[in-house]
């Protein structure tokens, strides 16, 4: 199936309601070098649309290692389980950063499965969330934080 580019005013949408964040590992679209990528949540291959409700903001690195998963496995129970789906779920329901900052956990199965498959404390973000910490612009506005 060809997939066309989706048009800039459905695009602004995605980023707006994302607060301009990749919508899995809350990296800022302001900190990075290209445009974020319009993640298809459930992929084109695998039966998803085009459609708003389909459609997640993610930075490269996240839409990269998701491709066309839909499951990931839970490091804890070893289960296989659905990855995060930002238009069924809350971020701060299913994840929440340490108590440093630097480092997003998994509240639930769907989290950890999702930290693990898409590498959401991947080094080159470490990094970033550590500059963006000093700078008092991480985390971002609202999201849960571990108690010491």
């Amino acid at each position: 199936m060809l997939r066309h580019k989706i048009p800039a005013n459905i695009q602004q949408i995605v980023r707006q309601r994302a607060n301009y964040l990749c919508e899995y590992c809350h990296i800022s679209e302001s900190s990075q070098y290209v445009a974020f990528t319009m993640e298809h949540i459930i992929p084109i291959s695998k039966g998803g649309d085009e459609s708003l409700t389909n459609l997640a903001l993610s930075c490269f690195s996240c839409n990269r290692r998701k491709s066309n998963k839909l499951m990931g496995l839970d490091p804890e129970t070893g289960e296989l389980v659905d990855l995060f789906n930002p238009r069924r779920y809350s971020w701060s329901d299913l994840f929440v950063w340490s108590a440093d900052g630097l480092l997003i956990k998994g509240l639930t199965q769907i989290g950890r499965a999702t930290v693990v498959t898409l590498d959401l404390n991947r080094e080159r973000s470490l990094i970033i969330r550590s500059v963006y910490l000093e700078l008092k612009l991480h985390p971002p506005s609202g999201d849960p934080i571990l108690a010491e």
